[in-house]
């Protein structure tokens, strides 16, 4: 009875340790004696218990964030500027064998080249030209991790923190280049209406009758607007026009 009772603990035992289930997300790499045999998953996998050993890698996108890093700019402008990268292992095989730990080294290298990045280029091409420089690191930082098996697929910098004395100053130049552009508005204003009174001198100079209806039309006006009498001396010249067209009919 009790050999019986030993042998299923027994059975049980290697069973747990030779028997491993993998997600659809994961692959093992399997160690036979501390050498690499195959990449197994996902689904059942059959280990000799004691001779073989496995290590699971997540193949599934993974986030990480960069910690704000200190940079000084071109320009000699420091910041702190942090990123959020995305990536995913390719080869199971080469981010367990060629990379002692994968995340932490792929942490550090983000770290180095987004300060390395920054540091070459001037504080306004960071703020205008973001995209730029995700497209830039992505490509760095893609590069170095190829040989562990990793894709990354998109590098965003997520927030840049300027100084008070900076930020102040930038705000000061902003407020410059409104009223710039304010006044730049107002002199092309300025500039076409005078245009357009230069153009209306010179068809009331050809068509004096015209200036004498746009008189008429002005006391129209005047007089609409206000309950009060008001009086306007009229020269004789307004006529002048009128009396040309009477004597023009007589004849």
């Amino acid at each position: 009875m009790y050999t019986i009772i030993t042998l299923v603990v027994l059975v049980v035992m290697f069973l747990a340790a030779a028997i491993r289930i993998l997600n659809e997300y994961e692959r093992g790499v399997i160690f036979r004696l501390g050498r690499v045999i195959a990449t197994k998953g996902p689904g059942l996998i059959i280990l000799i218990p004691v001779i073989d050993r496995m290590v699971k890698v997540d193949m599934r996108i993974i986030t990480m964030d960069v910690p704000p890093q200190d940079v000084i700019t071109r320009d000699n402008v420091s910041i702190k500027v942090n990123a959020v990268i995305y990536f995913r292992v390719m080869a199971a095989n080469d981010a367990v064998v060629e990379v002692e730990n994968f995340l932490y080294a792929t942490s550090q290298l983000a770290q180095t080249t987004l300060r390395s990045v920054c540091g070459q280029v001037e504080l306004d091409e960071i703020l205008a030209e973001r995209e730029k420089i995700n497209a830039q690191l992505q490509e760095i930082l893609d590069r170095s991790t190829d040989p562990w098996g990793i894709k990354v697929s998109t590098v965003e910098v997520k927030h840049i923190d300027l100084p008070q004395e900076m930020q102040r100053a930038m705000a000061k130049q902003a407020e410059a280049e409104r009223e710039r552009r304010a006044k730049v508005i107002n002199a092309e204003g300025e500039f076409q209406a005078a245009t357009k009174l230069t153009q209306a001198g010179k068809m009331m100079a050809e068509q004096p009758i015209s200036l004498q209806l746009r008189y008429l039309q002005t006391l129209a006006l005047v007089a609409a607007e206000n309950n009060s009498t008001t009086l306007f001396p009229i020269p004789i010249d307004l006529f002048g026009p009128f009396m040309e067209l009477a004597k023009k009919k007589d004849k």
